[in-house]
């Protein structure tokens, strides 16, 4: 199980420099975008909506990244007053209570791709992009969570890892 742990966080590292990529390549894409309107008194085509895929994309790839290094949004008065016992318990239901949130959303959106691929649905705009690539982002972030979810509750459930980072003598 500990190399399953360690093959999930390299993944979650991998999914995070992909968003990141994606962000810059956003950025690049938006910046070439003005000077085509401004400069070069262009009209653009496709990069308006490329720019919304890749954004969401990095949002759906770069969870896992963000759930490995904790970059979430973290409430924690209730885990720091709360004993070791309690604190693990709590890290535990509340994991597994978003393993099944992003497992039924992991599900559903493999669906939700396969139809837009099967029926080569494309964008409406005059890029006419297929659908099926932007798409491919949900299930492949969600499915990377779901695992990285699988091995943060290993990681407790063994006592490899301390729940919300707090060591077990850590009170206020």
């Amino acid at each position: 199980m500990n190399r399953f742990v360690s093959l999930v966080r390299m993944l979650s590292r991998v999914s995070g420099a992909v968003a990141v990529l994606l962000t810059l390549l956003s950025i690049g894409i938006v910046c070439q975008m003005i000077f085509q309107r401004a400069v070069l008194e262009q009209s653009t085509i496709w990069q308006t909506e490329f720019v919304i895929f890749a954004l969401i994309a990095a949002t759906f790839v770069g969870a896992p990244y963000v759930l490995l290094t904790r970059g979430h949004v973290n409430v924690d008065l209730l885990p720091l007053m709360a004993g070791h016992r309690t604190r693990v318990a709590m890290a535990l239901v509340s994991s597994v209570l978003a393993l099944a949130f992003c497992a039924t959303l992991f599900w559903s959106s493999i669906f939700w791709w396969h139809d837009a691929y099967v029926t080569d649905r494309l964008t409406s705009s005059m890029w006419r992009a297929r659908v099926w690539i932007p798409y491919l982002s949900l299930p492949v972030g969600m499915g990377l969570l779901c695992l990285q979810y699988i091995a943060d509750i290993w990681a407790i459930a063994t006592g490899r890892d301390m729940p919300f980072g707090l060591k077990p003598e850590d009170r206020p």
